[in-house]
Order: C-alpha cells, then sequence, then structure tokens
C-alpha cells in the first residue's frame, strides 16, 4: 500500500531519519523527520497558478508544536500547541521551484567547545543558544542568545554549525534523487516587460532626485509623485502587478548603485555612521521606570513595571511547565508609520521583534535571588525608519536602569545592512526602512561593552561568505560602543532606590514545616495577613517567603505577623498578647501568631488573685514573659513579672 523512501544520517551520535510515502500522500511533498525521540512532520503544496494581483511571492511556514506528541495534555495557561529540516525536504520533493536544500543545526557553547545540537540538560549550561540555516555554499539565516560572548566566538559558532549540517544537506539530496516529482517550470518574463522597462528607465534622473532627499516623509512624498507619473505614462494597457514590481526594482537599482559607486547613503551618511541619538530616562513620572530613546527617525517609548512572584508569567511547554519572571511586549501601531489603521492583537512582527530585544536583555537580568521581582517591559514604537527592535533593546536596558534593576551594564543594539552586486559589496550599519527593504541582508546584534548577548540575520541573497560577516560584526561592535556612549548620557547605571509606587520586597526564609502554619486552613491566615496589612505574600515549596508592599508600614507589618507565627517562644522573653479565655486557674493568652499559653492565677499579679476575671477578661492586650514549658511542652506565662504599662522586664530591674 506505501511506497516509502527513506534515508539516514548518524548526525553527531544522534540518528537523523528522513522518510517519505507513508503519510500525506496527497500534499505535493510530505516528510517525516525523526531525530533521536523527537518526531516533525512536514509538508509542502503549493498553487500551479499565480493569484492574480499578487505582486510577491505568497510563502507562509507554519510551526505547531502538538502536546500529544510529548504525551502531555494542554493546561489551562495556553491553550493553543504550539522545522527547518523537514521543510527543506518536503520542498526538494514536491517540484515547487526551491533553490534549495537548506538545512539548519543548533550550536551551544560548554567550557569553552561547541557543541552541535545541545540538550535540554545541556541548555542549562551553555552560555550560546544559537540556531542557523544555511545552503552548502553558505548562512542564510541565525538567531542567537548569548551570553556576552566576543565576536570571535559568534562567528565561529556560525561557521561550526554551517560544517555540520553539511551531511543532512547531502542526504537531502539523495532522498530528492530517489523520490523528487518532476520539478515545475518557472514562468517566463512577460514578452511586454521590456517595454515597460523601457518608460521606467526614462524617470530614472526623478528616482535619484527624490532618493536623495534625507527626511522619509518628504522622501516617499516624492517617490509616490514620480511612481504615479510613470505609471500615468504607461497607462492601463499593462499589468499593474508587472508594472508595480518593474518599479520597485528600478527604485532598488537606483539605491544599490548609489551606494556601491559613492559610498553615500539615502540620507547622507556614509556607511559607518549612525544616525544621531537622543536617549531620555524617567520619561513617565509615574511609570516605575522609563525611557524615550530617538536614533533618526525611529523612536521607541520604553516603560518597565516591577510586580511579585504572582505577576509571573506561567508557561505550560512541550518540555514542562515553567515560570517566566521577565516578560517584554513590542508594539507597533499604524501611526509609527504615518498610516491609519486598526490595532488589534500582536501579530508574527510584534511578537518576533519582542522575543529579539527579550534575548538581548535578558543575559544582563539579575538573578531571581538577588533580585526577586517580576519585570514587565513595554516598548511603545512611536515612529519607524529602521530596527524599532534595536531601539528597544536601548531603551529597554534605561528603563531597567531608571526602575532601579541592577543591570550588570547597560544593552545596546544595532541593525545592519548589506548591498551586494556580484563581487562589489557594501556594509551599512544602522539601515533605515528602505535600505531594509532594497537591500540584501537583515544583521542585527545587540551586547554591552562586554560582549554579544544576540545576533539574529536574514539573507535575501543565496548565502553570504565569512568574510562579510566578520565585516558586519566588527562594525556592529563599533556601532554598539558608540550608542551606548550616547545612552551613558541619559544614565550610566541603575538608580540607587525604587520608584515609590513600586512594591518593596522584603525576603525572609522559614523552616518549610511552618509554611502550613502561615496559610493557615484553607488559605484563611495568609489571606487575612494580606487584607489587613495591604501587603502581597509569595511563599515558596523551600521556605522562601516575599513580602511586597508599596509603603514600607505595610511591609513591615506582614513580615511582623509572619515572624510571630514562625518565631518560637524563648525563655525570659517578653511578648504582646491577647487574653483568649479565662478559666478559674488562669487566663490563656495567644501570642506568637497562633501560640497560646498560661497565665497561671498565681501570675497574674503580686499578691492574692480571688477571680481571674478582677484581673483580665477575653479579648484584653496584655504584656506576658514566658517563664518556663511544662512536661508536654505547654508555655508557661506570667503577667505579674512585667510592667503592663512600659513592658518593662520587673525582674531584670531586680
Amino acid at each position: 500500500m506505501f511506497k516509502i523512501f527513506r534515508k539516514e544520517l548518524d548526525w553527531n551520535g544522534t540518528l537523523l531519519v528522513l522518510e517519505t510515502g507513508k503519510v500525506a500522500r496527497q500534499a505535493d511533498g510530505a516528510v517525516m523527520v525523526s531525530l533521536g525521540e523527537t518526531t516533525v512532520l512536514c509538508t509542502a503544496v503549493a498553487a500551479h497558478s499565480p493569484k492574480p494581483g499578487q505582486d510577491f511571492f505568497p510563502l507562509t511556514v507554519n510551526y505547531q508544536e502538538k502536546a500529544f506528541a510529548a504525551g502531555k495534555i494542554p493546561g489551562g495557561f495556553f491553550k493553543r500547541e504550539g522545522a527547518m529540516i523537514g521543510a527543506s525536504a518536503a520542498l526538494c520533493l514536491s517540484g515547487v521551484p526551491f533553490f534549495g536544500p537548506i538545512a539548519a543545526a543548533r550550536v551551544g557553547w560548554i567550557d569553552g567547545e561547541y557543541v552541535l545540537n545541545p540538550t535540554v540538560a545541556q541548555m542549562d549550561e551553555t552560555a550560546l543558544d544559537l540556531v542557523l540555516a544555511g545552503t552548502h555554499e553558505g548562512v542564510l539565516m541565525v538567531e542567537s542568545e548569548a551570553q556576552e560572548l566576543s565576536e570571535e566566538v559568534m562567528l565561529g559558532a556560525v561557521t561550526f554549525g554551517h560544517d555540520a549540517m553539511k551531511p543532512v544537506i547531502d542526504a537531502i539530496i539523495d532522498l530528492a534523487e530517489s523520490c523528487a516529482k518532476e520539478p515545475r517550470a518557472l514562468p517566463e518574463e512577460p514578452a511586454e516587460a521590456g517595454e515597460i522597462k523601457a518608460v521606467i528607465d526614462g524617470f530614472s534622473d526623478q528616482f535619484v532626485a527624490a532618493y536623495q532627499i534625507a527626511d522619509k516623509t518628504e522622501r516617499q512624498a516624492a517617490l509616490g509623485e514620480v511612481r504615479s507619473a510613470a505609471k500615468e505614462k504607461l497607462g492601463e494597457d499593462y499589468d499593474g502587478v508587472l508594472v508595480g514590481s518593474l518599479i520597485k526594482a528600478k527604485e532598488a537599482d537606483v539605491v544599490r548603485g548609489s551606494i556601491l559607486e559613492t559610498g553615500q547613503r539615502i540620507d547622507g551618511r556614509d556607511t559607518k555612521t549612525v544616525r544621531q541619538i537622543v536617549a531620555e530616562a524617567g520619561f513617565l513620572p509615574r511609570a516605575h521606570g522609563s525611557s524615550l530613546f530617538t536614533r533618526g527617525e525611529t523612536q521607541a517609548m520604553v516603560v518597565a513595571t516591577l510586580g511579585t512572584g504572582q505577576d509571573e508569567q506561567i508557561i505550560d511547554a512541550l518540555v514542562g511547565e515553567s515560570r517566566s519572571n521577565f516578560m517584554l511586549h513590542y508594539n507597533f501601531p499604524p501611526y509609527s508609520v504615518g498610516e491609519a489603521g486598526r490595532v488589534g492583537s500582536p501579530g508574527r512582527r510584534e511578537i518576533g521583534h519582542g522575543k529579539l530585544a527579550w534575548r538581548a536583555l535578558r543575559p544582563l537580568l539579575p538573578k531571581k535571588e538577588d533580585f526577586p521581582y517580576t519585570i514587565r517591559l513595554v516598548s511603545e514604537i512611536t515612529e519607524s525608519n529602521g530596527s524599532s527592535s534595536k531601539a528597544t533593546v536601548c531603551g529597554g536596558s534605561l528603563a531597567l536602569m531608571d526602575a532601579g534593576v541592577p543591570l550588570d551594564r547597560p544593552v545596546a543594539g544595532i541593525a545592519m545592512g548589506l548591498i551586494k552586486e556580484g563581487d562589489s559589496f557594501a556594509v551599512l550599519s544602522d539601515i533605515l526602512g528602505d535600505e531594509d527593504h532594497l537591500g540584501d541582508m537583515d544583521f542585527k546584534v545587540a551586547g554591552s561593552e562586554a560582549g554579544v548577548t544576540s545576533l539574529q540575520m536574514d539573507i535575501k541573497i543565496t548565502s553570504i561568505t565569512p568574510e562579510i560577516m566578520q565585516i558586519a560584526l566588527d562594525q556592529a561592535k563599533d556601532g554598539r560602543l558608540h550608542i551606548l556612549g550616547e545612552m551613558a548620557k541619559a544614565l550610566t547605571s541603575a538608580r540607587d532606590g525604587l520608584a515609590d509606587s513600586a512594591p518593596k520586597i522584603t525576603t525572609m526564609s522559614i523552616p518549610v514545616d511552618k509554611i502550613r502554619d502561615i496559610i493557615g486552613p484553607g488559605g484563611k491566615i495568609i489571606r487575612e495577613i494580606c487584607e489587613t496589612t495591604g501587603a502581597k505574600i509569595d511563599i515558596d515549596d523551600d521556605g522562601t517567603v516575599k513580602v511586597a508592599a508599596v509603603s514600607g508600614a505595610s511591609g513591615e507589618a506582614a513580615v511582623a505577623r509572619i515572624k510571630d507565627i514562625v518565631a518560637e517562644p524563648e525563655l525570659g522573653v517578653i511578648y504582646n498578647g491577647k487574653v483568649v479565655k479565662t478559666v478559674d486557674f488562669g487566663a490563656f493568652v495567644n501570642f506568637l501568631g497562633a501560640k497560646d499559653g498560661l497565665v497561671h492565677i498565681s501570675e497574674l499579679q503580686n499578691g492574692r488573685t480571688e477571680k481571674t476575671t478582677d484581673i483580665c477578661k477575653e479579648g484584653d492586650m496584655v504584656k506576658v514573659k514566658v517563664i518556663g514549658f511544662d512536661d508536654r511542652g505547654k508555655v508557661k506565662l506570667s503577667m505579674k513579672r512585667v510592667d503592663q504599662e512600659t513592658g518593662a522586664d520587673l525582674e531584670a530591674e531586680e
């Protein structure tokens, strides 16, 4: 029934299996990929004719994690569930035009050595988490998080990973040679394309002049006029989609050619200069921490908010449930680029850019034990013309320090670009939006003065050489250090104290067997403490207690209540207490939280006492001294040995 084709490869000691012909046979290409005990189904389907009016390649790649694959039922926090090698193999088998195959690998850095495809356990030890993809010829994509590693280590990781994935590419080629479908022919350029190009060429000087306008808004207006004039001259006899794509190609030639020939960019800068930067900290008066970071026509307003353990994000993933005390949310409203549009839920751009900035900042955050706060950063992009994610990194670093978060060092980011024609190329520092759209590379680097914390690279050509990557990394380092210098004009390190509106957290440790005493039956006691003091209380399983309160008095009151509950009575120590019951032979007094002791009638006052109620009654607040313990551990108390007004120890005075 099944005609199965299979390719196996021992990849760094783990069996990699590519199999097709059994599952999803009606897809153009379908491959089951197994690496150890991880299995992924990858399918590829393509329409046989283009959609009318579509002027771009409509490629969509969806990745979904299925909880059932790990024998799990999704938890109640993230209901929705959820590979490059499999996708590459599926495309190669499908017959869809594809200049592959590609492969991907993950690289770690443990004890000074590179590790290929580190395990989950090894990921806890690695100072680098780098994922890359590429062809036999070169690298196409890099995504990473690092613990302030040098540019040399980062480039070495890319080279190591690229060499390691070449056998996988060979395996995909072998599989495709045995069972790939006939390749589909690429559509030829329409006959009228030459006529359209000739007309558009007549507007070359006007495009050149428009791209010499430094201001983005004015430049876009001038370009719009040139485009409209070209379309008007062509009339309506030609396909509008084709006309639009050929105009874009002409603009790309103008911008790219100018940079390669003159070294001068759209806004007049050379290839290495960073745009003017203005950095401000403490931008919003009531926020725990805030900043406004402006670089040219890109601007991010970033706000830091401090919370408690109750504010942590709970994540139910395939590898198990975890909690995150650092969240970064990135918003890109339409007004930031001068457009009218609806503001909806976060899309792929918002999620991806936010995650990129999150990776860049996280390595410099203090450990949870040293700074027991949940941290939320929100970046509102208020203007955008190139690399708003890196503006988020810079603004986020300032906002964190403004909030009093003790970062080891400030973090900055920069976006690099590439223009490459044949053997000629130019690496661009701090790219504009147009340079991103019309260029060949988007290379984002973030880090401190000590090293790189994040690197992301997307390539729009078939590959780039190690030489270009080295130049880009070196140029990015110079740019990053310059930006850090500009940021230092606003703030160089964390402020000494937290904002008045931020919660103040006191951490204390209690015996594990005392946890139930603080919580109480059904949470009664801890709830009552929170309600009466206004504080928030988090208790970990190891007995770590965090008390958070906006006012010092509120926190101190909650801490005192907890200490009373967990403290053990000490002989000779005086405590405040409350009479909870009177009997013929004395009074029971509640002190140290839920602890009770007996004041015998002979210890109520000096001299004879006829009735307990002559001295005290239920509800009275009294001062008692611990004078002993009986055979069953019950506490013996005395009132007569304490001055009930001052709390002085009368025996000590004697």
